[in-house]
Protein backbone atom coordinates (compact mmCIF):
# COMPACT_ATOMS: atom_id res chain seq x y z
CA UNK A 1 0.00 0.00 0.00
CA UNK A 2 1.77 3.32 -0.73
CA UNK A 3 1.48 6.91 1.10
CA UNK A 4 -1.58 7.94 -0.97
CA UNK A 5 -3.58 4.83 0.19
CA UNK A 6 -2.80 5.51 3.44
CA UNK A 7 -3.39 9.10 3.75
CA UNK A 8 -6.94 7.74 2.51
CA UNK A 9 -7.25 5.38 4.94
CA UNK A 10 -6.27 7.75 7.27
CA UNK A 11 -8.97 10.34 6.12
CA UNK A 12 -11.69 8.06 5.90
CA UNK A 13 -10.76 6.38 10.13
CA UNK A 14 -10.80 10.73 10.76
CA UNK A 15 -13.73 11.18 9.24
CA UNK A 16 -15.74 8.00 11.10
CA UNK A 17 -14.54 9.16 14.36
CA UNK A 18 -15.44 12.83 13.84
CA UNK A 19 -19.47 11.40 12.95
CA UNK A 20 -19.52 9.23 15.74
CA UNK A 21 -17.87 11.94 18.51
CA UNK A 22 -21.29 13.86 17.09
CA UNK A 23 -23.45 11.62 17.57
CA UNK A 24 -22.32 10.22 20.74
CA UNK A 25 -22.44 14.07 22.19
CA UNK A 26 -25.85 14.58 20.20
CA UNK A 27 -27.57 11.03 21.53
CA UNK A 28 -29.02 10.28 24.62
CA UNK A 29 -32.62 10.46 26.74
CA UNK A 30 -32.80 14.09 26.20
CA UNK A 31 -33.09 15.07 22.58
CA UNK A 32 -31.05 18.23 21.65
CA UNK A 33 -31.38 19.42 18.47
CA UNK A 34 -28.20 20.69 16.39
CA UNK A 35 -28.72 24.18 17.04
CA UNK A 36 -28.31 23.93 20.93
CA UNK A 37 -25.10 21.81 19.82
CA UNK A 38 -23.81 24.70 17.90
CA UNK A 39 -25.21 27.10 20.41
CA UNK A 40 -23.42 26.02 23.35
CA UNK A 41 -19.99 27.20 23.03
CA UNK A 42 -21.91 31.10 23.63
CA UNK A 43 -21.66 31.13 27.09
CA UNK A 44 -25.82 31.28 27.93
CA UNK A 45 -26.55 28.78 30.19
CA UNK A 46 -29.73 27.12 29.25
CA UNK A 47 -30.61 22.94 30.09
CA UNK A 48 -29.28 21.60 26.82
CA UNK A 49 -26.11 23.66 27.10
CA UNK A 50 -25.53 22.28 30.75
CA UNK A 51 -26.37 18.72 29.43
CA UNK A 52 -23.87 19.23 26.61
CA UNK A 53 -21.45 20.51 28.70
CA UNK A 54 -21.38 18.84 31.50
CA UNK A 55 -22.46 15.24 31.23
CA UNK A 56 -21.95 14.66 27.20
CA UNK A 57 -18.59 16.36 25.87
CA UNK A 58 -16.60 15.18 28.47
CA UNK A 59 -18.27 11.68 28.02
CA UNK A 60 -17.56 11.80 24.59
CA UNK A 61 -13.89 13.33 24.93
CA UNK A 62 -13.64 10.65 27.62
CA UNK A 63 -14.53 7.94 25.00
CA UNK A 64 -12.00 9.39 22.52
CA UNK A 65 -9.17 9.35 25.27
CA UNK A 66 -9.55 5.75 27.25
CA UNK A 67 -10.11 4.01 23.43
CA UNK A 68 -7.53 5.68 21.75
CA UNK A 69 -5.27 4.71 24.76
CA UNK A 70 -6.43 1.10 25.52
CA UNK A 71 -5.86 0.38 21.66
CA UNK A 72 -2.41 1.60 21.57
CA UNK A 73 -1.49 -0.11 24.58
CA UNK A 74 -2.41 -3.49 23.50
CA UNK A 75 -0.73 -3.23 19.64
CA UNK A 76 2.51 -2.42 22.53
CA UNK A 77 1.72 -6.03 24.12
CA UNK A 78 1.19 -7.40 21.14
CA UNK A 79 3.66 -6.34 19.23
CA UNK A 80 6.37 -7.01 22.44
CA UNK A 81 5.22 -10.06 22.92
CA UNK A 82 4.07 -11.11 19.50
CA UNK A 83 1.00 -12.71 20.55
CA UNK A 84 -1.97 -11.69 18.95
CA UNK A 85 -3.96 -12.67 22.19
CA UNK A 86 -2.22 -9.89 24.45
CA UNK A 87 -3.97 -6.89 25.67
CA UNK A 88 -3.33 -3.91 27.83
CA UNK A 89 -4.15 -5.13 31.02
CA UNK A 90 -1.60 -8.36 30.71
CA UNK A 91 0.34 -7.10 32.77
CA UNK A 92 -1.67 -7.29 35.63
CA UNK A 93 -2.24 -3.39 35.84
CA UNK A 94 -6.15 -3.33 35.63
CA UNK A 95 -5.92 -6.09 38.31
CA UNK A 96 -4.05 -4.46 40.92
CA UNK A 97 -6.05 -1.65 40.23
CA UNK A 98 -9.41 -3.55 40.78
CA UNK A 99 -7.83 -4.64 44.29
CA UNK A 100 -7.37 -1.45 45.60
CA UNK A 101 -10.41 -0.29 44.83
CA UNK A 102 -11.93 -3.01 46.25
CA UNK A 103 -10.06 -2.74 49.54
CA UNK A 104 -11.20 1.02 49.66
CA UNK A 105 -15.07 0.19 49.31
CA UNK A 106 -14.77 -3.07 51.67
CA UNK A 107 -12.82 -1.25 54.22
CA UNK A 108 -14.84 1.74 54.42
CA UNK A 109 -17.99 -0.05 55.83
CA UNK A 110 -15.93 -0.69 58.76
CA UNK A 111 -13.93 2.14 58.91
CA UNK A 112 -15.97 5.81 59.70
CA UNK A 113 -12.95 7.57 58.14
CA UNK A 114 -12.21 6.08 55.16
CA UNK A 115 -16.23 6.08 54.66
CA UNK A 116 -15.93 9.80 54.91
CA UNK A 117 -13.50 10.00 52.43
CA UNK A 118 -15.08 7.36 50.48
CA UNK A 119 -18.25 9.13 50.16
CA UNK A 120 -17.32 12.75 49.62
CA UNK A 121 -14.06 12.84 48.07
CA UNK A 122 -15.05 12.58 44.28
CA UNK A 123 -10.94 11.30 43.60
CA UNK A 124 -11.04 8.37 46.00
CA UNK A 125 -11.65 5.82 43.50
CA UNK A 126 -9.37 7.56 41.03
CA UNK A 127 -6.97 7.59 43.59
CA UNK A 128 -7.08 4.37 44.73
CA UNK A 129 -7.36 2.52 41.65
CA UNK A 130 -4.30 4.37 40.69
CA UNK A 131 -2.25 3.80 43.98
CA UNK A 132 -3.24 -0.07 42.90
CA UNK A 133 -2.12 -0.26 39.31
CA UNK A 134 0.85 1.93 40.46
CA UNK A 135 2.12 -0.73 42.84
CA UNK A 136 1.49 -3.48 40.41
CA UNK A 137 3.22 -1.08 37.61
CA UNK A 138 6.55 -0.91 39.86
CA UNK A 139 6.67 -4.37 40.57
CA UNK A 140 6.61 -5.67 36.65
CA UNK A 141 9.06 -2.91 35.95
CA UNK A 142 11.20 -4.12 39.03
CA UNK A 143 10.63 -7.28 37.63
CA UNK A 144 12.03 -6.40 34.26
CA UNK A 145 15.18 -5.34 34.90
CA UNK A 146 15.99 -8.74 35.43
CA UNK A 147 14.07 -11.08 33.34
CA UNK A 148 16.19 -11.19 30.33
CA UNK A 149 12.99 -12.85 27.83
CA UNK A 150 9.59 -11.37 27.32
CA UNK A 151 7.56 -15.08 27.72
CA UNK A 152 8.92 -15.08 31.63
CA UNK A 153 7.81 -11.20 31.62
CA UNK A 154 4.06 -12.07 30.06
CA UNK A 155 3.68 -15.14 32.33
CA UNK A 156 4.78 -13.21 35.40
CA UNK A 157 1.99 -10.21 34.53
CA UNK A 158 -0.28 -12.92 33.96
CA UNK A 159 0.23 -14.43 37.83
CA UNK A 160 0.77 -11.27 39.19
CA UNK A 161 -3.38 -10.83 37.91
CA UNK A 162 -4.22 -14.34 38.90
CA UNK A 163 -3.59 -13.32 42.87
CA UNK A 164 -4.67 -9.90 42.84
CA UNK A 165 -7.85 -11.44 41.29
CA UNK A 166 -7.75 -14.02 44.08
CA UNK A 167 -7.60 -11.50 46.54
CA UNK A 168 -10.48 -9.24 45.23
CA UNK A 169 -12.57 -12.36 45.08
CA UNK A 170 -11.90 -13.25 48.90
CA UNK A 171 -12.97 -9.50 49.53
CA UNK A 172 -15.99 -10.04 47.58
CA UNK A 173 -17.04 -13.23 49.50
CA UNK A 174 -16.85 -11.74 52.96
CA UNK A 175 -18.22 -7.82 51.80
CA UNK A 176 -21.33 -6.71 52.53
CA UNK A 177 -24.12 -6.83 49.48
CA UNK A 178 -24.37 -3.07 49.10
CA UNK A 179 -20.56 -2.70 48.82
CA UNK A 180 -20.33 -6.07 46.66
CA UNK A 181 -23.21 -3.99 44.32
CA UNK A 182 -20.75 -0.73 44.45
CA UNK A 183 -17.81 -2.66 43.25
CA UNK A 184 -19.34 -4.57 40.82
CA UNK A 185 -21.26 -1.09 38.91
CA UNK A 186 -17.56 -0.29 38.56
CA UNK A 187 -15.88 -3.08 37.21
CA UNK A 188 -18.94 -3.17 34.72
CA UNK A 189 -17.13 0.24 33.14
CA UNK A 190 -17.91 3.30 32.77
CA UNK A 191 -17.32 6.83 30.66
CA UNK A 192 -20.18 9.11 32.05
CA UNK A 193 -18.61 10.24 35.28
CA UNK A 194 -15.47 11.81 34.31
CA UNK A 195 -15.54 15.58 35.42
CA UNK A 196 -13.72 18.55 33.36
CA UNK A 197 -11.05 18.43 35.91
CA UNK A 198 -10.47 14.53 35.68
CA UNK A 199 -10.62 14.50 31.75
CA UNK A 200 -7.47 17.13 32.19
CA UNK A 201 -5.43 14.24 34.28
CA UNK A 202 -7.01 11.72 32.08
CA UNK A 203 -5.78 13.41 29.18
CA UNK A 204 -2.37 14.52 30.07
CA UNK A 205 -1.35 10.68 31.26
CA UNK A 206 -2.53 9.70 28.41
CA UNK A 207 -0.77 12.23 26.10
CA UNK A 208 2.46 11.47 28.23
CA UNK A 209 1.90 7.86 27.22
CA UNK A 210 1.15 8.10 23.83
CA UNK A 211 4.38 10.16 22.73
CA UNK A 212 6.12 7.45 24.68
CA UNK A 213 4.63 5.24 22.36
CA UNK A 214 5.26 7.14 19.06
CA UNK A 215 8.68 7.97 20.07
CA UNK A 216 9.28 4.02 20.50
CA UNK A 217 8.20 2.90 16.86
CA UNK A 218 11.36 2.18 15.58
CA UNK A 219 11.76 -0.30 17.86
CA UNK A 220 8.39 -1.75 17.95
CA UNK A 221 8.75 -2.10 14.25
CA UNK A 222 12.17 -4.19 15.17
CA UNK A 223 10.54 -6.31 17.98
CA UNK A 224 8.33 -7.55 15.00
CA UNK A 225 11.52 -9.98 13.92
CA UNK A 226 11.86 -11.23 17.64
CA UNK A 227 14.12 -10.38 20.29
CA UNK A 228 17.02 -12.55 18.96
CA UNK A 229 16.97 -10.04 15.92
CA UNK A 230 16.54 -7.20 18.13
CA UNK A 231 19.80 -7.80 19.77
CA UNK A 232 21.64 -8.62 16.18
CA UNK A 233 20.55 -5.63 14.90
CA UNK A 234 22.12 -3.81 18.11
CA UNK A 235 18.81 -2.26 20.00
CA UNK A 236 19.77 -1.78 23.49
CA UNK A 237 16.30 -4.66 24.55
CA UNK A 238 16.00 -3.88 28.07
CA UNK A 239 15.85 0.14 27.19
CA UNK A 240 13.35 -0.62 24.53
CA UNK A 241 11.57 -2.99 26.58
CA UNK A 242 11.23 -0.60 29.76
CA UNK A 243 9.91 2.28 27.54
CA UNK A 244 7.53 -0.09 26.12
CA UNK A 245 6.08 -1.05 29.71
CA UNK A 246 6.21 2.05 31.12
CA UNK A 247 3.65 3.85 28.05
CA UNK A 248 1.39 0.55 28.37
CA UNK A 249 1.38 1.05 32.29
CA UNK A 250 0.62 5.16 31.97
CA UNK A 251 -1.89 4.06 29.22
CA UNK A 252 -3.69 0.88 30.74
CA UNK A 253 -3.91 2.76 34.72
CA UNK A 254 -5.23 5.96 33.80
CA UNK A 255 -8.42 4.68 32.27
CA UNK A 256 -8.94 2.45 34.61
CA UNK A 257 -8.62 4.94 37.75
CA UNK A 258 -11.15 6.94 35.69
CA UNK A 259 -12.97 4.55 33.68
CA UNK A 260 -12.60 1.32 35.46
CA UNK A 261 -11.63 -1.46 33.52
CA UNK A 262 -13.08 -1.54 30.10
CA UNK A 263 -12.09 -4.74 28.35
CA UNK A 264 -12.02 -5.94 24.57
CA UNK A 265 -10.74 -2.31 23.22
CA UNK A 266 -7.48 -3.23 23.67
CA UNK A 267 -7.52 -6.62 22.52
CA UNK A 268 -9.53 -6.25 19.19
CA UNK A 269 -9.05 -2.71 18.01
CA UNK A 270 -4.97 -3.48 16.45
CA UNK A 271 -6.55 -6.84 14.84
CA UNK A 272 -8.77 -4.75 13.00
CA UNK A 273 -7.11 -1.68 12.06
CA UNK A 274 -4.92 -4.31 10.55
CA UNK A 275 -6.92 -5.75 8.49
CA UNK A 276 -7.54 -2.09 7.33
CA UNK A 277 -4.77 -0.62 7.02
CA UNK A 278 -2.29 -3.81 6.29
CA UNK A 279 1.47 -2.37 7.53
CA UNK A 280 3.73 -3.18 10.17
CA UNK A 281 5.34 -0.01 10.69
CA UNK A 282 4.17 1.12 13.87
CA UNK A 283 4.41 5.32 12.80
CA UNK A 284 1.65 4.56 10.79
CA UNK A 285 -0.51 1.72 12.68
CA UNK A 286 0.04 4.03 16.15
CA UNK A 287 -2.11 6.86 14.78
CA UNK A 288 -4.52 4.56 13.21
CA UNK A 289 -5.54 2.08 16.06
CA UNK A 290 -6.14 5.64 18.26
CA UNK A 291 -8.62 6.47 16.11
CA UNK A 292 -9.95 2.84 15.83
CA UNK A 293 -9.98 2.18 19.47
CA UNK A 294 -11.63 6.13 20.13
CA UNK A 295 -14.12 4.87 17.40
CA UNK A 296 -15.04 1.70 18.42
CA UNK A 297 -15.80 2.80 22.64
CA UNK A 298 -17.43 5.73 20.94
CA UNK A 299 -19.53 3.15 19.19
CA UNK A 300 -20.08 0.89 22.44
CA UNK A 301 -21.18 3.80 24.36
CA UNK A 302 -23.89 4.47 21.84
CA UNK A 303 -25.33 1.16 22.00
CA UNK A 304 -24.99 1.69 25.66
CA UNK A 305 -27.82 4.70 25.91
CA UNK A 306 -30.33 2.72 23.96
CA UNK A 307 -31.36 5.89 22.52
CA UNK A 308 -34.65 6.80 23.13
CA UNK A 309 -34.59 5.37 26.69
CA UNK A 310 -33.07 6.37 29.95
CA UNK A 311 -31.82 2.95 30.87
CA UNK A 312 -27.98 2.66 30.04
CA UNK A 313 -26.37 -0.65 29.44
CA UNK A 314 -23.07 -1.73 30.81
CA UNK A 315 -20.02 -0.68 29.09
CA UNK A 316 -18.14 -3.65 29.25
CA UNK A 317 -21.46 -5.66 28.35
CA UNK A 318 -21.36 -3.60 25.07
CA UNK A 319 -17.87 -4.08 24.20
CA UNK A 320 -17.75 -8.00 25.04
CA UNK A 321 -20.37 -8.21 22.74
CA UNK A 322 -18.82 -6.40 19.92
CA UNK A 323 -14.93 -8.05 21.10
CA UNK A 324 -15.91 -11.57 21.88
CA UNK A 325 -16.98 -12.57 18.23
CA UNK A 326 -13.45 -10.63 17.30
CA UNK A 327 -11.40 -12.97 19.60
CA UNK A 328 -13.63 -16.01 18.78
CA UNK A 329 -13.30 -15.38 14.79
CA UNK A 330 -9.26 -14.60 15.85
CA UNK A 331 -8.85 -18.19 17.43
CA UNK A 332 -10.24 -19.99 14.26
CA UNK A 333 -8.12 -18.17 11.85
CA UNK A 334 -5.01 -18.03 14.51
CA UNK A 335 -2.95 -19.50 11.36
CA UNK A 336 -3.59 -16.41 9.19
CA UNK A 337 -3.18 -13.86 12.16
CA UNK A 338 0.38 -12.69 12.80
CA UNK A 339 1.45 -9.96 14.67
Amino acid sequence: MNRKKYWKKGLMLSFILALLFFADVLVGSVHIPINDLLSAGTGKSTTSSDILLQFRLPKAMTCVLAGGALATGGLLMQTLFRNPLAGPDVLGLSSGASLMVAILIFASQSNAGLSLLFFTSPWSIAIGASVGGGLVFILIIAIAQYIKDNTSLLIIGLMVSAVTSSLVSVLQFIGQAEDLQTFMIWTLGSVGSTNWNELKVLAAVVSIGITIAYFSSKSLNIWLLGENYAQGLGMNVPHSRFWIVVSTGLLTGAVTAFCGPITFVGLAVPHLVRLLVPTTNHKILIPAVICGGASLLLLCDLISQLPGNTQILPLNAVTSLIGAPIVIWMIIKSKTVRV
